[in-house]
């Protein structure tokens, strides 16, 4: 099983971002390899659609599962037609949030927010 995390670093002691679709990267951990890796989020200076690019990035990754503080509704969206099962994520170390998932301890994602769309226009 692959499980992605948004994270601020791309290291074994990175904590996991508070936004998903402008985190800088990624961990996709491999739950049966046991081994991290991390990819660049292209979508993080996107002007728009950073939720949307974000989640295709998760599907092209061929995750299972995202863990996650948050997420909009296009983005969801995305990963719910790829299959992808979102758990709400802490804002703690990101290898503790995917020990905890697999330890049963995540639950799921509940409050999907409408997104910052237009954010910013007057």
């Amino acid at each position: 099983m692959k499980i992605a995390v948004p994270v601020d670093h791309a290291n074994d002691q990175t904590s996991v971002c508070v936004s998903f679709g402008r985190a800088p990267y990624f961990m996709i951990f491999d739950s049966h390899s046991r081994v991290a890796k991390y990819i660049d989020n292209s979508a993080v200076a996107s002007q728009g659609g950073a939720g949307i690019k974000a989640a295709q990035t998760i599907v092209d990754q061929k995750a299972d599962v995202l863990l996650t503080p948050r997420c909009g509704e296009n983005a969801a969206e995305v990963l719910k037609g790829a299959n992808i099962l979102i758990y709400k994520a802490g804002a703690s170390l990101a290898l503790g949030e995917v020990r905890a998932y697999l330890d049963g301890k995540l639950t799921p994602l509940s409050e999907i927010h409408a997104g910052f769309h237009h954010h910013g226009e007057k």
